[in-house]
Formats: C-alpha cells, sequence, structure tokens
C-alpha cells in the first residue's frame, strides 16, 4: 500500500480564509458599536457666528437667546442709519452687556465671560479676572453639552434713566459719557444682581462701558 500527501483543495481553503476574514470584520464592528452605544465619544461644542456688525466689530453667535438676539438686529439697524440716535446705541449696548453677562447658562466655562465685546478694551482683561473670581466663579464646564448645573438666563432689561455727564477714568475725561440705570430679569429669579449702573465713554466712533456698579 502506498502513502502519499492529501491533496489540498485550493478553493475550499481560500473560501475558509474569506469567510474567517468576514467573521472577523463583523466581529469587529460588533465590538466597535457595542463600545459606542455604552461610551458615546464626547464632542466638544463649537459656537457659530451668525451676524455681524463689521464696522464696530460687533457679532452675534448662534447660542445667544432670543431676547439677545432682537436688541442686537436692532443694534445693527440703529448703526446702519447715516445718521444714528446716539443715546439709543448706548442704551442697545448697555442692554445687550447685562443681557450677555448675566445669562450664564450661555456660558461655556467660567473663563466665558459674556458681553466683553461691549466693555472698554484697556480693561476687558482686568475685567473678566474680576467676574471670574466673582459672578462666574462658580459655572461648571459645558465643553461637551452635559452640564447639569442650574444657571440664570436673562429675560429684558430695562432702561431706567440715561444721562450725559462728564468721566474720569485713568488720566482721560470724557466730558460727555453715558451714566446708565438699568433693571436686570431674569427667567427666574435665583438672586442674582437686578439692578445695575453702566458707566459709557466715547472712543473714536464706538461707545464702550468702561464700568459698572
Amino acid at each position: 500500500m502506498k502513502s502519499g500527501k492529501r491533496k489540498v483543495n485550493k478553493k475550499k481553503v481560500r473560501k475558509f480564509i474569506l469567510i474567517l476574514v468576514l467573521i472577523v470584520v463583523l466581529l469587529f464592528i460588533a465590538i466597535w458599536q457595542g463600545k459606542q452605544l455604552l461610551f458615546p465619544e464626547k464632542v466638544a461644542q463649537t459656537v457659530k457666528v451668525v451676524d455681524k456688525i463689521d464696522e464696530y466689530g460687533y457679532s452675534l453667535n448662534e447660542n445667544e437667546t432670543e431676547y439677545y438676539k432682537s436688541l442686537f438686529k436692532k443694534l445693527k439697524k440703529e448703526l446702519s442709519k447715516e445718521s444714528y440716535d446716539e443715546e439709543k446705541y448706548a442704551s442697545l449696548i448697555s442692554q445687550l452687556f447685562l443681557a450677555d453677562f448675566y445669562s450664564l447658562n450661555n456660558s461655556i466655562n467660567k473663563n466665558d465671560v459674556g458681553g466683553m465685546q461691549y466693555v472698554y478694551e484697556p480693561f476687558q482683561s482686568d475685567f473678566v479676572n474680576l467676574a471670574k473670581e466673582s459672578v462666574y466663579s462658580t459655572v461648571e464646564n459645558n465643553i461637551y453639552g452635559d452640564r447639569k448645573q442650574k444657571l440664570p438666563t436673562v429675560s429684558e432689561v430695562v432702561v431706567n434713566e440715561i444721562r450725559q455727564e462728564s468721566y474720569e477714568y485713568g488720566e482721560k475725561t470724557d466730558e460727555t459719557a453715558y451714566t446708565i440705570d438699568l433693571t436686570i430679569k431674569y427667567k427666574e429669579d435665583m438672586g442674582y444682581q437686578e439692578d445695575a449702573t453702566l458707566n459709557i465713554i466715547h472712543t473714536d466712533k464706538k461707545l464702550e462701558i468702561v464700568e459698572m456698579k
């Protein structure tokens, strides 16, 4: 009796390898999908700019409240006029500033201080630092949109009085600066500041907030 090597069926081997590869691929996909369901990947939030007032450097983010957006629209309309009402301009930026600053629910974290585009530029850094140590100090991170913390949202800012008077800042004086008294209203009373006085100065053609009391 002769002994010989068993002939290998190459077609069957290729078919077996193909099936094995297919099983491994399907298994990998199943594991990956299961992992995605159990441990979904967190995606950092991005905030888009949806409108601008280029000549004055103002911009509107998509995540602002409807109330804030309505004020921004009024500001854009007013500043587009050939001869705008400066007192109305001062009133609108004071409302926009307070609506953004005290709507803490819109902030990504405590470093995301609202309303800074309306603040006198040389004072912005100090203003942010003060805000982070006070009003914004307890704001939790919301970079992934999963914050559970309850935070205030401004529903309205009312201008009670506006007047022009001299204001000194640093070594400068603005003889026709604006002082505005306002009331802040919230969607829910959570004990945050309800009254504020803002001082607004002229810097070239812009008006900027230089102090909040």
